[in-house]
């Protein structure tokens, strides 16, 4: 009986651990359902904006999904995969911004609005995850952006921090099964965005978001892509040489983007909020 109570004792924790890590939804279908739901597609599908007044109206959904993320332990989330984690992540991110917004919706123009020093939104600790407080540059710069843990700069493009000027929140759940493919059509629709990034040819110049201003460093970490299957990528000028077919219309403009010599410009960013325009 002792013998049998032993072996209980050691295997018992690892079985729930593994009911605990199946019964987690990795599809995230109820995040999809909701971002289905309120996202608009704009700019022929390059950029997006959100129902926020409709969100609001499923703000129980939002709530019970959110409440889900917040009750996964930290245990759980680190025997996931590395594309589950990061799927994760990123939903997080996109979910608790809204929620944010929707405290002071529709009395607010700006996710700035909440203050920059005192309730700057982005390190108010106003949710929790892991079983503790936590805030969104908690998850973007704290575990995404991590040297290391993921190495990924089309994150980037994936998390959305509720502006115009933000790469546009994606109408489904980040899955773990599709996650490249979302990063790389991310990718393809920001850089394809003229409003934010574009070969100027007056100017023999590349106008691009700020984002490649304010994270440059990582474009600089000898980045391999998802899984480490594509080529290096140590720059910037290389990065942009990668996608000038998305930044120029032009052959002899693309091969000069490619070329890796043209000087950078970036473009004033637009914090206004990214609610659908009624």
């Amino acid at each position: 009986m002792r013998r049998l109570a032993r072996v209980l004792a050691l295997t018992l924790p690892l079985y729930a651990g593994a009911a605990l890590a199946q019964g987690f939804d990795h599809s995230h279908a109820a995040w999809s359902a909701l971002l289905k739901k309120h996202v608009v597609l704009i700019s022929k599908g390059r950029a997006s904006q959100l129902d926020y007044a409709g969100m609001a109206k499923d703000h129980a959904a939002l709530e019970a999904y959110l409440k889900v993320l917040s009750g996964v332990p930290q245990a759980e989330f680190e025997r996931w995969s590395k594309a589950q984690r990061m799927a994760f992540l990123i939903n997080a991110y996109n979910a608790f911004t809204i929620e944010k917004i929707l405290t002071r919706y529709p009395d607010i123009g700006s996710i700035w609005d909440f203050g920059k020093i005192f309730g700057n939104p982005f390190k108010d600790e106003f949710f929790s995850l892991f079983g503790r407080p936590f805030t969104l540059d908690g998850i973007e710069h704290g575990m995404l952006r991590k040297p290391g843990a993921y190495d990924e700069p089309r994150v980037h493009f994936a998390v959305n921090c509720a502006s115009i000027g933000c790469p546009m929140l994606r109408e489904e759940a980040y899955v773990a099964s599709r996650l490249d493919a979302q990063l790389e059509q991310q990718t393809a629709r920001f850089l394809a965005d003229r409003s934010r990034n574009r070969y100027d040819a007056a100017q023999g110049e590349l106008a691009v978001s700020k984002i490649f201003d304010w994270f440059k460093e990582d474009w600089r970490s000898g980045y391999r892509g998802f899984e480490g299957r594509a080529p290096p990528i140590t720059s910037r000028a290389a990065y942009f040489g990668r996608y000038a077919a998305l930044l120029a219309d032009a052959p002899a403009d693309q091969a000069r983007i490619r070329e890796g010599k043209l000087p950078l410009t970036f473009l004033e960013y637009d914090w206004r909020l990214n609610d659908v325009k009624r």
